[in-house]
Protein backbone atom coordinates (compact mmCIF):
# COMPACT_ATOMS: atom_id res chain seq x y z
CA UNK A 1 0.00 0.00 0.00
CA UNK A 2 1.53 3.31 -1.07
CA UNK A 3 1.90 6.27 1.26
CA UNK A 4 -0.20 8.39 -1.12
CA UNK A 5 -3.08 5.89 -0.98
CA UNK A 6 -2.79 5.63 2.79
CA UNK A 7 -2.83 9.41 3.14
CA UNK A 8 -5.85 9.73 0.86
CA UNK A 9 -7.68 7.01 2.80
CA UNK A 10 -7.03 8.75 6.12
CA UNK A 11 -8.19 12.06 4.63
CA UNK A 12 -11.42 10.48 3.39
CA UNK A 13 -12.06 8.86 6.77
CA UNK A 14 -11.54 12.18 8.55
CA UNK A 15 -13.88 13.96 6.15
CA UNK A 16 -16.50 11.29 6.73
CA UNK A 17 -16.19 11.60 10.50
CA UNK A 18 -16.49 15.39 10.34
CA UNK A 19 -19.52 15.14 8.06
CA UNK A 20 -21.10 12.62 10.41
CA UNK A 21 -20.50 14.87 13.40
CA UNK A 22 -21.94 17.84 11.50
CA UNK A 23 -25.08 15.87 10.67
CA UNK A 24 -25.42 14.91 14.33
CA UNK A 25 -25.27 18.61 15.24
CA UNK A 26 -28.03 19.35 12.70
CA UNK A 27 -30.15 16.53 14.10
CA UNK A 28 -29.57 17.75 17.66
CA UNK A 29 -30.55 21.31 16.71
CA UNK A 30 -33.74 20.20 14.96
CA UNK A 31 -34.62 18.00 17.93
CA UNK A 32 -34.13 20.90 20.34
CA UNK A 33 -36.32 23.15 18.17
CA UNK A 34 -39.04 20.48 18.17
CA UNK A 35 -38.83 19.88 21.93
CA UNK A 36 -38.81 23.61 22.64
CA UNK A 37 -41.96 24.15 20.59
CA UNK A 38 -43.77 21.46 22.60
CA UNK A 39 -42.64 22.34 26.13
CA UNK A 40 -45.62 24.50 27.01
CA UNK A 41 -47.99 21.78 25.77
CA UNK A 42 -46.72 19.32 28.36
CA UNK A 43 -45.66 21.57 31.23
CA UNK A 44 -47.28 24.56 32.89
CA UNK A 45 -44.61 27.07 31.93
CA UNK A 46 -44.67 30.58 30.49
CA UNK A 47 -44.19 31.03 26.75
CA UNK A 48 -40.78 32.49 27.49
CA UNK A 49 -39.41 29.20 28.85
CA UNK A 50 -39.30 27.29 25.51
CA UNK A 51 -37.42 30.14 23.83
CA UNK A 52 -34.86 30.36 26.60
CA UNK A 53 -34.52 26.57 26.71
CA UNK A 54 -33.70 26.73 22.99
CA UNK A 55 -31.05 29.42 23.61
CA UNK A 56 -29.36 27.37 26.31
CA UNK A 57 -29.37 24.05 24.50
CA UNK A 58 -28.10 25.50 21.22
CA UNK A 59 -25.30 27.19 23.17
CA UNK A 60 -24.11 23.77 24.28
CA UNK A 61 -23.11 22.91 20.70
CA UNK A 62 -19.80 24.68 21.23
CA UNK A 63 -18.68 21.78 23.43
CA UNK A 64 -18.65 19.61 20.30
CA UNK A 65 -16.25 21.89 18.40
CA UNK A 66 -12.99 20.33 19.74
CA UNK A 67 -13.98 17.02 18.18
CA UNK A 68 -14.01 18.41 14.65
CA UNK A 69 -10.63 17.82 13.04
CA UNK A 70 -11.32 20.29 10.21
CA UNK A 71 -12.02 23.70 11.74
CA UNK A 72 -10.29 26.23 9.52
CA UNK A 73 -10.66 27.55 5.97
CA UNK A 74 -11.68 26.01 3.61
CA UNK A 75 -13.10 23.11 5.66
CA UNK A 76 -14.44 24.85 8.75
CA UNK A 77 -17.09 22.39 9.88
CA UNK A 78 -18.18 24.34 13.01
CA UNK A 79 -18.93 27.23 10.64
CA UNK A 80 -20.88 24.88 8.37
CA UNK A 81 -22.93 23.78 11.38
CA UNK A 82 -23.90 27.32 12.38
CA UNK A 83 -24.25 29.19 9.07
CA UNK A 84 -27.42 27.55 7.66
CA UNK A 85 -29.42 28.58 10.73
CA UNK A 86 -29.04 32.27 9.88
CA UNK A 87 -31.16 31.60 6.81
CA UNK A 88 -33.49 29.16 8.57
CA UNK A 89 -34.27 31.53 11.46
CA UNK A 90 -34.78 34.42 9.06
CA UNK A 91 -37.18 32.42 6.88
CA UNK A 92 -39.15 31.49 10.01
CA UNK A 93 -39.35 35.08 11.25
CA UNK A 94 -42.09 37.64 10.73
CA UNK A 95 -39.80 39.72 8.52
CA UNK A 96 -39.75 37.07 5.80
CA UNK A 97 -42.47 38.00 3.29
CA UNK A 98 -43.49 34.45 2.35
CA UNK A 99 -45.14 33.07 5.47
CA UNK A 100 -45.86 29.68 3.90
CA UNK A 101 -42.24 28.74 4.54
CA UNK A 102 -42.59 29.77 8.16
CA UNK A 103 -45.55 27.41 8.48
CA UNK A 104 -43.33 24.55 7.35
CA UNK A 105 -41.01 25.46 10.25
CA UNK A 106 -43.90 25.98 12.63
CA UNK A 107 -42.01 25.05 15.79
CA UNK A 108 -39.26 27.57 15.14
CA UNK A 109 -41.67 30.17 13.77
CA UNK A 110 -43.77 29.98 16.94
CA UNK A 111 -40.70 30.52 19.10
CA UNK A 112 -39.59 33.43 16.93
CA UNK A 113 -42.96 35.16 17.06
CA UNK A 114 -43.17 34.77 20.82
CA UNK A 115 -39.85 36.53 21.28
CA UNK A 116 -38.05 39.42 19.67
CA UNK A 117 -38.65 38.77 16.01
CA UNK A 118 -35.01 38.92 14.91
CA UNK A 119 -33.47 37.68 18.16
CA UNK A 120 -32.83 34.14 16.95
CA UNK A 121 -31.47 35.45 13.66
CA UNK A 122 -28.97 37.63 15.54
CA UNK A 123 -28.10 34.69 17.79
CA UNK A 124 -27.38 32.47 14.76
CA UNK A 125 -25.33 35.26 13.15
CA UNK A 126 -23.19 35.73 16.29
CA UNK A 127 -22.60 31.99 16.55
CA UNK A 128 -21.64 31.77 12.87
CA UNK A 129 -19.31 34.78 12.99
CA UNK A 130 -17.43 33.44 16.02
CA UNK A 131 -17.22 29.94 14.49
CA UNK A 132 -15.76 31.41 11.31
CA UNK A 133 -12.84 33.07 13.08
CA UNK A 134 -12.32 31.09 16.30
CA UNK A 135 -13.22 27.46 15.57
CA UNK A 136 -9.66 26.46 16.51
CA UNK A 137 -10.16 28.14 19.91
CA UNK A 138 -13.65 27.21 21.12
CA UNK A 139 -12.99 28.78 24.53
CA UNK A 140 -13.06 32.14 22.71
CA UNK A 141 -16.43 31.24 21.18
CA UNK A 142 -17.60 30.28 24.68
CA UNK A 143 -16.75 33.78 25.92
CA UNK A 144 -19.25 35.22 23.47
CA UNK A 145 -21.95 32.56 23.41
CA UNK A 146 -22.35 31.33 26.99
CA UNK A 147 -23.18 34.73 28.54
CA UNK A 148 -25.89 34.92 25.88
CA UNK A 149 -27.05 31.30 26.09
CA UNK A 150 -27.04 30.82 29.86
CA UNK A 151 -26.65 34.33 31.26
CA UNK A 152 -29.34 36.13 29.29
CA UNK A 153 -31.74 33.18 29.26
CA UNK A 154 -31.64 32.62 33.02
CA UNK A 155 -31.63 36.38 33.70
CA UNK A 156 -34.83 36.75 31.71
CA UNK A 157 -36.55 33.90 33.54
CA UNK A 158 -35.22 34.96 36.96
CA UNK A 159 -36.12 38.59 36.38
CA UNK A 160 -39.64 37.65 35.28
CA UNK A 161 -40.25 35.60 38.43
CA UNK A 162 -38.27 37.42 41.11
CA UNK A 163 -37.57 40.87 39.68
CA UNK A 164 -38.77 43.59 42.05
CA UNK A 165 -36.30 46.45 41.60
CA UNK A 166 -36.91 47.66 38.05
CA UNK A 167 -34.90 50.03 35.91
CA UNK A 168 -35.11 51.06 32.27
CA UNK A 169 -32.52 52.33 29.81
CA UNK A 170 -33.60 51.01 26.40
CA UNK A 171 -35.64 48.09 27.75
CA UNK A 172 -37.03 47.38 31.18
CA UNK A 173 -34.79 45.18 33.32
CA UNK A 174 -34.53 44.25 36.99
CA UNK A 175 -31.59 44.28 39.37
CA UNK A 176 -32.40 40.69 40.34
CA UNK A 177 -32.32 39.63 36.69
CA UNK A 178 -28.99 41.39 36.16
CA UNK A 179 -27.57 39.60 39.18
CA UNK A 180 -28.68 36.27 37.75
CA UNK A 181 -27.10 37.29 34.44
CA UNK A 182 -23.72 37.86 36.09
CA UNK A 183 -23.77 34.64 38.14
CA UNK A 184 -24.99 32.45 35.24
CA UNK A 185 -22.53 34.01 32.79
CA UNK A 186 -19.56 33.54 35.08
CA UNK A 187 -20.54 30.02 36.16
CA UNK A 188 -21.24 28.68 32.67
CA UNK A 189 -18.13 30.26 31.17
CA UNK A 190 -15.89 29.10 34.02
CA UNK A 191 -17.19 25.54 33.66
CA UNK A 192 -16.51 25.65 29.93
CA UNK A 193 -12.95 26.84 30.55
CA UNK A 194 -12.39 23.98 32.97
CA UNK A 195 -13.52 21.61 30.20
CA UNK A 196 -11.51 23.22 27.40
CA UNK A 197 -8.37 23.43 29.57
CA UNK A 198 -8.23 19.63 29.45
CA UNK A 199 -8.07 19.76 25.64
CA UNK A 200 -6.09 22.94 24.89
CA UNK A 201 -2.77 24.27 26.23
CA UNK A 202 -3.93 26.80 28.81
CA UNK A 203 -4.46 26.73 32.56
CA UNK A 204 -7.96 27.15 33.93
CA UNK A 205 -6.88 29.32 36.87
CA UNK A 206 -5.13 31.75 34.53
CA UNK A 207 -8.53 32.61 33.04
CA UNK A 208 -10.49 33.30 36.25
CA UNK A 209 -10.04 37.09 36.13
CA UNK A 210 -10.99 37.24 32.45
CA UNK A 211 -14.05 35.09 33.24
CA UNK A 212 -15.20 37.64 35.82
CA UNK A 213 -14.57 40.46 33.36
CA UNK A 214 -16.57 38.69 30.64
CA UNK A 215 -19.48 38.14 33.03
CA UNK A 216 -19.43 41.78 34.16
CA UNK A 217 -19.25 43.18 30.62
CA UNK A 218 -21.98 40.80 29.48
CA UNK A 219 -24.25 41.90 32.32
CA UNK A 220 -23.69 45.61 31.68
CA UNK A 221 -24.13 45.18 27.93
CA UNK A 222 -27.36 43.22 28.32
CA UNK A 223 -28.74 45.86 30.67
CA UNK A 224 -28.40 48.65 28.09
CA UNK A 225 -29.11 46.73 24.85
CA UNK A 226 -32.44 47.21 23.07
CA UNK A 227 -34.65 44.13 22.89
CA UNK A 228 -33.22 41.44 20.64
CA UNK A 229 -29.99 43.30 19.91
CA UNK A 230 -28.31 41.80 22.98
CA UNK A 231 -27.90 38.69 20.82
CA UNK A 232 -25.36 40.74 18.87
CA UNK A 233 -23.91 43.10 21.45
CA UNK A 234 -23.29 40.63 24.27
CA UNK A 235 -21.34 38.05 22.18
CA UNK A 236 -19.35 40.79 20.42
CA UNK A 237 -18.28 42.72 23.51
CA UNK A 238 -17.71 39.66 25.71
CA UNK A 239 -15.47 38.11 23.06
CA UNK A 240 -13.58 41.39 22.61
CA UNK A 241 -12.94 41.77 26.34
CA UNK A 242 -11.78 38.16 26.63
CA UNK A 243 -9.34 38.63 23.76
CA UNK A 244 -8.04 41.95 25.14
CA UNK A 245 -7.33 40.24 28.46
CA UNK A 246 -5.32 37.54 26.73
CA UNK A 247 -8.03 34.88 26.80
CA UNK A 248 -7.31 33.79 23.26
CA UNK A 249 -3.65 33.04 23.97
Amino acid sequence: MSLAFLGESMFNNEIFLNLFLMLLCYAYTLLIIFVSSKLDNFFSVSRKVPRKFLHIMIGNLLFVIPFFTYNSFPLNFPFFVAAPFILVTFLASLHYPFRKFGKKLKGLADLTEEGHQQGLVFYAFSYTFLALFFATKPHVIAAGILPMAYGDALASLGGEKYGRRRYKIFAEKSLEGSMVMFIASFSSFAISLAFFSTLYPFLFFDKIFSSLAVALVGTLTESVSPKGFDNLTVPALCTLVFLLLGGGA
